[in-house]
């Protein structure tokens, strides 16, 4: 009941009687109707407001321009240019030297280098020659084997070549799902690589199951006259989506989808 129904800080309530007609055995009053034609009347006259209105709007009615910030859709569809068909030491190789070829260039590098070959020495060496210019080679070569030390593969379960034990599969894939252009200019190129990496091992007695995760790789490629090279390397987490609610694959089915699915050579 509303608070006009009641008494004020008295706490009771009125009862709300209907009104008593003077004669309580006279007609009962009827509530007044419209009149049918004048409802008719009054729906055709606002019909043809509206449609008066409609037609005063031309074509050039101006709309709010776009915000400085949108972003074009050049920024996120596809090129359609087609991918290179060149190789070296297993990574593609041979892009364009244009904003498209060094976003191709830095997706491809991020799979490289982002692969199970990385923890075997030989594949990992091989990997950062066929990927860096020469003017960083040296650098980024002790830079990554630093990183992937006898310590780390033994606290992971890999031999000292980085396979797995017996009855067990060893994964590490990255994929791209975007390249960002941080700067292009003068044969130098920073770009932005946002990824989604699978890592662990499986089997039954696998203490570091298969997880997946989302980081960015950011790369400073150089033009070296023929193709795109790495000069650095870095990553942060993120962006990271919220998790889905698919269900777990199990250790077999991990193990076996690695093995069966193939890459591909990512163009932008």
């Amino acid at each position: 009941m509303s608070s006009e129904d009641q008494y004020g800080g008295t706490g009771q309530t009125r009862t709300r009687l209907p009104d008593s007609p003077a004669d309580p055995y006279g007609p009962t009053r009827r509530t007044p109707r419209t009149p049918r034609s004048l409802i008719t009347v009054v729906g055709v006259v606002v019909l043809l407001i509206a449609a008066i209105a409609f037609a005063n709007q031309g074509p050039d009615t101006p709309t709010s321009p776009p915000t400085d910030n949108a972003p074009s859709s050049s920024s996120t569809t596809p090129t359609g240019t087609t991918p290179v068909t060149g190789k070296n030491g297993g990574v593609a190789s041979g892009f364009a030297q244009d904003q498209q070829g060094a976003q191709s260039a830095a997706a491809n590098y991020a799979v490289a280098l982002g692969s199970d070959g990385m923890f075997n020495p030989a594949r990992r060496h091989a990997i950062v020659d066929a990927v860096a210019d020469e003017s960083s080679r040296t650098k980024l070569q002790a830079g990554f084997d630093a990183d992937y030390s006898a310590g780390l593969l033994s606290q992971i379960g890999l031999t000292k070549d980085g396979l797995a034990p017996a009855g067990a599969t060893f994964v590490n894939r990255t994929v791209p799902a975007g390249t960002k252009v941080k700067n292009f200019a003068g044969g130098a190129a920073s770009v932005d690589v946002w990824c989604i990496g699978m890592f662990g091992l499986t089997g039954e007695k696998s203490t570091r199951p298969v997880t997946s995760g989302w980081f960015t790789i950011s790369l400073t490629l150089k033009w070296n006259g023929s193709d795109w090279k790495v000069v650095e390397s870095s990553q942060k987490d993120g962006p990271t989506p919220v998790t889905g609610d698919n269900p777990v694959s199990t250790s077999d089915e991990i193990g076996s989808a690695v093995t069966e699915f193939g890459g591909f050579t990512y163009a932008r």
